[in-house]
């Protein structure tokens, strides 16, 4: 069973506003930009996946969506990550998916053979929750099916997660990825992105560029 990506994007004008201190606006959407087509990049390299959709109400965002083979779902009220990855989910059951994953835009360093091996085997009930590297908040969410449980994402979204699993009776997982353990919201995971890229070249490459390395 192959799995539908969801990946819903935050206008690249808005995205990464606690980066503000150091990198100017221009920077800042730029990197947004060069991180979606990372991830996408590596998405396309994986076996496991059947299809993605992107939830954007950013036209650039678009754009790349569709350069990169994925379908586009409009976002133009920008209501929010939740709202939008319903979205997307609804937009993936439309389609047939019996199994999402959800993927956030800002993880440069994702792997593709990690995400087939998160995604092979999969049951027809079955949560997977793949926590940030702080391990409270939820980098992935794979769901089978789709509507297994509510997705609920922000801080300690990774224990709601594992609860709402536990109380619809289904099965669940946790999942510890390391190529999609740091997301990038503050300046300290700047930082420690910028040390990863430094140590895996060939992966994130054109957030590395962004970056400068």
């Amino acid at each position: 069973m192959k799995a539908t990506v969801v990946l819903p994007v935050k206008r690249f004008a808005e995205a990464k506003q606690r980066l503000t201190a150091g990198l100017d606006d221009e920077r800042r959407v730029a990197l947004a930009a060069a991180m979606m087509e990372d991830v996408l990049e590596a998405i396309g390299e994986a076996r496991s996946v059947e299809q993605t959709i992107v939830v954007t109400g950013d036209p650039i965002a678009q754009e790349i969506a569709h350069s990169a083979g994925a379908k586009v779902v409009p976002d133009p009220a920008d209501e929010g990550h939740v709202e939008a990855t319903l979205g997307g989910i609804a937009r993936a059951e439309a389609d047939g998916a019996t199994c999402v994953i959800l993927l956030p835009g800002d993880c440069p360093l994702l792997d593709p053979r990690e995400l087939d091996r998160l995604l092979t085997g999969i049951p027809k009930r079955y949560v997977a929750v793949v926590p940030d590297r702080h391990g409270t908040g939820t980098n992935a969410l794979v769901l089978s099916p789709p509507s297994a449980i509510q997705p609920a994402f922000g801080e300690g979204s990774c224990d709601r997660h594992v609860a709402a699993a536990r109380a619809a009776g289904i099965p669940f997982a946790v999942e510890e990825m390391a190529s999609l353990a740091l997301d990038l919201d503050t300046p300290a995971d700047l930082v420690a992105l910028t040390r990863e890229l430094e140590s895996r070249p060939g992966r994130g490459k054109r957030t590395a560029k962004t970056l400068g390395l």
